[in-house]
């Protein structure tokens, strides 16, 4: 009992007031740093080529033009391959750093669609973040090099197009239906196993509806110029595809507009508009034309055409060459592969029966159906196939080629004029030239007689013109002739000369009827100049007894 207020007063002591600041300052400090942290957002890691434009502690994150986040520190990666750049979000921008998420460095930049980031000359570089919806958190990203096309769940469709190694598109090509842009390439890249590559193409909401089942992608190069059998054609795409070229895509005429395509899809991106669209005829026939002419000029690609409609295409040229061929034709014939495509008889039917194709072909051979070599375009010398029917051919005799049925043939067009000009040579090679020769050259004798003698005259001509009398007989008619006149005017009507020819002319006339008694009295005595004029007694009229 005495013990207690000793106790009491110990225990007093030790709750002094002194001790309830310092407490105070520490509970003020812990609720500092609790407020402190809990307004901390993620630290993430970003991996870049190059920090070009990054500082850290000055460098920020935004999205939609609204900081979240900053760079705090830039460094190099343990291999020195990349840097590494660690930046500190805000606590809103959590949600937003998923598996989806894209990062990029906005900076001034020159591309197709004009100059972009001009903002950033006097304020510097920032990173853009552009939100994911993916449900997987992550907090390490790789920046990209050039902005995305969309956020990856933008409504539209995504699909892959497979091509060989070669066609000029890359991330951020447009991608054009009959002339508009409707999308555009988000992702270019180059598979090695499989020697190909592989693009990424983005079509933008509502224009995901023109894909389909049966669409066909093909490359869109600025100025397309062709000169082929078919002659000169130069196409000219947009200007945004003149600079940097595109993909365009389209169905063809003869194709139903198919199924609409599932997100994903994989498409074979053609080189052109006319491989797309011969892409489309899948259902063929394949034949071997084995040629003994030229094959010079005509490339894989050229049309097979029956009287200037296109039923097929040339495949491969030449084909297995090394392969052995039928006894019964040249050993040296020059293999063709080529397609006959029925699709293009009827652009309705889907299904094509082969079978009943190849018997129906067989029978136009036994009647003379034969294929050949004709010029296209006579300034590239490029040739296409020309089915035809003629007439006295070799008959048809079934065969194969490497387990391909051979098309019949028969010699081109060069081939049968080199053949006639051949024959025509022989011809005149046939004939007996020196009797025709030793003619000729009596002829050229006789001619040449002749032409001496023409010389002759015309030696003699040139010296009578040469000779001054000649020259003085114009000067001499001329006088003549105005001698002439002046005696025809001596007789005109008014003239002394007139009157006095017309006097003599009267007087003449006179005589002339004074002398006709005498020449009646001569006619019926002519010796009446003579002997006297005998008289007769005038004749008495007389009745008719």
């Amino acid at each position: 009992m005495p013990d207690s207020p000793r106790a009491e007063r110990r225990t007093q002591r030790s709750l002094s007031p002194i001790w309830i600041v310092p407490l105070v300052a520490v509970l003020i400090g812990v609720w500092m740093i609790y407020d402190n942290l809990s307004k901390l957002g993620p630290s993430i890691t970003l991996i870049m080529d190059n920090a070009e434009g990054i500082e850290a502690g000055k460098t920020l994150i935004k999205t939609r033009n609204v900081e979240v986040g900053r760079v705090e520190r830039v460094s190099l990666s343990d291999d020195l391959a990349h840097a590494e750049i660690t930046a500190r979000m805000s606590p809103q921008a959590e949600a937003m750093l998923n598996s989806d998420t894209r990062f990029w460095v906005v900076k001034p930049r020159i591309g197709r669609e004009g100059i972009s980031g001009l903002g950033t000359v006097l304020s510097g570089a920032y990173i853009q973040l552009l939100p994911g919806g993916g449900d997987q958190p992550q907090r390490t990203f790789t920046v990209l090099e050039q902005p995305p096309v969309a956020s990856p769940d933008a409504p539209g469709l995504r699909i892959t197009l497979v091509s060989q190694v070669g066609n000029a598109i890359t991330t951020g090509d447009p991608v054009t239906y009959q002339g508009y842009t409707v999308g555009r390439v988000e992702d270019s890249r180059f598979d090695p196993k499989k020697r190909e590559m592989r693009h990424q193409l983005y079509i933008q909401s509502p224009y995901e509806v023109l894909v389909t089942s049966t669409t066909r992608f093909w490359t869109t190069a600025g100025v397309d110029v062709r000169l082929d059998s078919q002659g000169f054609r130069v196409n000219v795409a947009s200007l945004e595809s003149l600079i940097g070229g595109g993909v365009t895509f389209g169905v063809p005429d003869n194709a139903a507009m198919g199924r609409p395509a599932k997100p994903g899809a994989s498409y074979v991106l053609f080189p052109d508009e006319d491989s797309a669209y011969e892409g489309s005829y899948d259902q063929y026939l394949e034949y071997v034309l084995l040629v003994d002419d030229t094959v010079r000029g005509l490339s894989p690609g050229a049309p097979v055409e029956y009287r200037g409609v296109r039923i097929g295409t040339v495949v491969s040229v030449p084909w297995n060459f090394t392969a052995p061929q039928p006894d019964s034709l040249s050993r040296f014939a020059i293999p063709v592969l080529i397609r006959i495509e029925p699709q293009r008889f009827d652009e309705e039917q889907q299904e094509i029966d082969t079978d009943q194709w190849y018997q129906r072909l067989e029978r136009m051979f036994h009647n003379g159906l034969r294929a050949s070599l004709k010029a296209g375009n006579l300034l590239t010398g490029a040739l296409f196939v020309d089915l035809n029917f003629h007439k006295d051919v070799v008959p048809f005799q079934r065969m194969t080629f490497v387990e391909r049925p051979v098309f019949p043939t028969t010699s081109g067009s060069f081939a049968q004029i080199e053949q006639k000009v051949s024959n025509l040579l022989d011809k005149l090679n046939n004939l007996d030239v020196e009797p025709l020769l030793d003619t000729l050259n009596d002829t050229l004798a006789t001619t040449r007689q002749t032409m001496e003698k023409v010389n002759g005259i015309a030696a003699s001509v040139d010296a009578l013109l040469a000779d001054p009398a000649t020259s003085q007989l114009p000067a001499n008619a001329n006088a003549t002739l105005r001698q002439l006149r002046d005696t025809l005017q001596g007789f005109a009507p008014d003239s002394q000369g007139y009157d006095e020819l017309t006097q003599t002319l009267s007087r003449l006339e006179k005589l002339m009827r004074e002398l006709q008694p005498v020449v009646r009295t001569l006619n019926d005595q002519p010796n009446a100049l003579i002997f006297d004029k005998k008289l007769t007694e005038d004749p008495q009229p007389r009745a008719p007894r």
